[in-house]
């Protein structure tokens, strides 16, 4: 009898050639673009299981239900709190606070885009910011694509500061048992700096010449903010909810929940109190309202991906490539950090983030024993979420949040091509990941 969870290969094929055919012919089609990722990903979990390199209950073991729940519950509060029109307020309370000075506003949508995709997360930060950034920007008669470029790094930098910020880190901290206080204590504080030195070159760059006559300011400063919140009892409860989503991540190891656990239970408790009122069709409608803006194209994608690299996992593949990783470095431990760190950032320019995130950390974990357990390679785990997410900002390509950013642009008639943004975004993630090289070395090693 074949034990649960063993691979068996029609026609005496090896399961680590097989799954790591499916993984790469998965990874081509994700690149391709030309179907969507997440149907790629449902075939290929579909494949390991029918060839046999993985039984299906074993398939059901490799799929993360933290990190499903923690993105779920996270689309749910989002997907409430935005009808509010708090965002909104935010942005254009933020320019009145700065008298409508171009320059001021470029650093005061920066700061907001950075700490809401802390709290929130990048993707739906921007999409509740760009479309405020261009209307202001309409009425200073001032380039939007300065703003906009800003926004994506800010989102990008303000993301990987926290466990909920970017997809990433939520693989990271649910698959690898990092809590939200570890990423605040070990990434927030070089993406602070990160986050200063980007707001700097921006200004030297763009900020410091723009300019816009007094008329056009004035319209900026007669905009109405608080007009922006189209249902007050909603603001009082997200921001109530939301308030406890945080305080309960930062207290999750004592209150022994895990994210997903804490994500899920605000996403329901803020669906009970935007439902309370409301009754028979009405109460049905507005929960599958809720529902639909759920990114269920990303959820499957998850699901798919988890399995495929499961299988690789069950292999043998990826202790091999561990080892091979250990030997490279030397077994330095630092010379492996810096490895992750730049490898993430170059591949994760060029390539999505999550399924090369979802690949390293099973590698990563088969380097435990080389490096001294899992304790000792704690650092790898932050030089993989800083390469990730901040090598995103490279080019338009690199992550879902500039994505969304240039299909805003587009829609409005505003041009944010490819190589434009490449001119100015090589530079910048390259000076990121030097500031972040340096301060795991100084921290760490």
């Amino acid at each position: 009898m074949i034990a649960a969870g063993t691979p068996h290969i029609p026609f005496a094929l090896d399961p680590m050639w097989v799954s790591m055919t499916v993984l790469a012919v998965t990874y081509a089609f994700i690149i391709a673009g030309r179907l969507n990722r997440a149907v790629v990903a449902l075939i290929g979990a579909a494949v390991v299981v029918i060839v046999g390199a993985l039984d299906q209950d074993e398939a059901v073991k490799g799929i993360d239900w933290d990190t499903i729940g923690l993105v779920i519950g996270m689309m749910i509060l989002v997907a409430i709190s935005r009808r509010s029109g708090l965002f909104q307020y935010l942005a254009i309370w933020s320019a009145q606070r700065v008298k409508a000075s171009p320059a001021g506003i470029l650093l005061t949508l920066q700061i907001a885009t950075a700490l809401l995709s802390g709290v929130l997360n990048n993707v739906s930060t921007v999409l509740l910011i760009v479309p405020v950034t261009l209307a202001i920007t309409e009425e200073l008669e001032v380039s939007a694509f300065p703003f906009l470029f800003a926004e994506v790094f800010a989102s990008n930098v303000g993301g990987t500061a926290t466990l909920i910020g970017d997809p990433p880190n939520i693989l990271i901290g649910t698959m690898a048992g990092l809590d939200f206080n570890s990423f605040l204590a070990n990434v927030a504080p070089v993406c602070v700096l990160v986050m200063a030195v980007q707001a700097l070159l921006v200004h030297l760059i763009w900020g410091r010449a723009l300019r816009a006559s007094p008329e056009r300011r004035t319209l900026v400063m007669g905009m109405n903010a608080p007009g922006m919140i189209s249902d007050w009892v909603l603001l009082r409860r997200s921001v109530l909810v939301l308030g406890a989503v945080l305080a309960a991540f930062v207290a999750a190891a004592r209150l022994h929940l895990h994210p997903a656990t804490i994500a899920i239970t605000g996403a329901a408790a803020l669906m009970l109190l935007d439902n309370w009122q409301q009754r028979g069709a009405k109460q049905a409608d507005n929960v599958h309202r809720t529902f639909a803006e759920i990114e269920w194209t990303t959820i499957f994608f998850f699901i798919g991906l988890f399995v495929v690299v499961h299988a690789v996992e069950v292999s043998g593949l990826l202790i091999l490539v561990a080892d091979k990783l250990v030997g490279l470095t030397g077994g330095n431990i630092a010379a492996a950090g810096a490895l992750i760190l730049w490898m993430s950032a170059v591949l994760s320019a060029f390539l999505d983030n999550i399924p090369f995130v979802a690949t390293m950390i099973p590698v990563i974990k088969g380097m435990a024993p080389a490096f001294g357990g899992p304790s000792a390679i704690a650092p790898l785990w932050w030089c993989l979420s800083l390469g990730a997410c901040l090598g995103g900002n490279g080019t338009l390509t690199g992550a879902a949040a500039n994505l969304a950013v240039a299909g805003i642009a587009e829609r409005n008639g505003m041009r944010f091509g490819f190589i434009q943004y490449l001119a100015y975004g090589v530079p910048m993630t390259l000076v990121s990941i030097a500031i972040c090289q340096v301060y795991v070395w100084l921290r760490y090693f």
